[in-house]
């Protein structure tokens, strides 16, 4: 490679991360081409005044979502009575709405997936969606496992946390050259992701706690915060199901991992604990990948 290419690949992921900033700055950071139902369900869900029969009605405007809904109630992880259902309502109340919420973001990454412009993407994407998928479901387990977090919310929140990612490969496809260097590629989406992902969740309006676990899911060593060991919160759980979700058969043992982090501390993590919570999740991947779609 040439000096000269080096550079015009220098300037172009200069130019990237100038832009990227830029916009997070001007608080301009929003997906492109976000389908319009996950919009309008994110904002019928957040009004404390929305009704059933409001949600119902959302919902019902996409065929495909309400459709989707109906069969997350009944599969096996939240059918448990074994009665099928068959209406639009009766699925919401089974399923709840974090459940709904977090459908309604499947549902539109997989629109966003399969988007003309993100030719080329496919295997980022597919790899983000089954992090995705895992980190959730660690967070699930971990929220449930003697922590005040609610799981179904945990589960929310480890399902979006890597939507700063998803937000920096759709910027990239107007800088083709950035995907001939991987490595440069994946360096920007490291050092951006998270405070991206912050941003994007304030500006969809979901609460400063999701925004903030987010944002911070890298610090599982955060320090407790005022006076005495602190409860866990939200930003434990979604710390600490990216380290666990990250972890590959070549890396050192779990328990080594976590030892000493403050948020692992806080969850109460020993090697027994952290060995049912793996189990676990393999459980609640397969659920999740059955309810939300691969």
């Amino acid at each position: 490679m040439t000096t000269s290419q080096l550079k015009t690949e220098a300037n172009v992921s200069f130019e990237f991360v100038r832009s990227l900033a830029a916009e997070l700055s001007a608080g301009k950071v929003d997906l492109p081409s976000f389908p319009e139902i996950a919009v309008r369900v994110r904002r019928v869900l957040s009004d404390p005044k929305s009704s059933l029969d409001q949600v119902v009605r959302v919902v019902g405007s996409e065929p495909s979502l309400a459709a989707r809904l109906v069969r997350i109630s009944n599969s096996a992880s939240l059918n448990r009575s074994g009665k099928v259902v068959g209406d639009l309502r009766t699925a919401i109340n089974r399923i709840g709405y974090n459940m709904v919420r977090s459908a309604s973001m499947a549902f539109a990454m997989a629109q966003i997936r399969s988007a003309n412009k993100l030719v080329g993407l496919e295997q980022y994407l597919a790899d983000l969606w089954q992090r995705s998928m895992v980190t959730a479901a660690f967070a699930f387990v971990l929220a449930r496992s003697g922590s005040p977090v609610n799981p179904d919310e945990a589960m929310l929140g480890g399902m979006m946390h890597g939507i700063g990612k998803l937000y920096v490969l759709t910027r990239a496809t107007r800088h083709p050259e950035l995907f001939a260097d991987r490595d440069t590629l994946d360096g920007i989406i490291r050092d951006w992701h998270a405070s991206i992902g912050k941003a994007i969740l304030e500006n969809w309006e979901f609460s400063e706690q999701m925004a903030e676990a987010i944002g911070q899911q890298e610090d599982a060593n955060r320090e407790d915060e005022g006076d005495g060991p602190a409860a866990p919160d939200l930003r434990d759980v979604i710390a600490i199901a990216v380290v666990m979700a990250a972890h590959t058969p070549d890396s050192p043992p779990l328990a080594e991992l976590l030892s000493g982090l403050s948020s692992a501390r806080r969850l109460g993590l020993n090697e027994a604990k952290i060995q049912v919570v793996a189990q676990e999740c393999t459980v609640e991947i397969a659920a999740l990948t059955d309810a939300l779609g691969s």
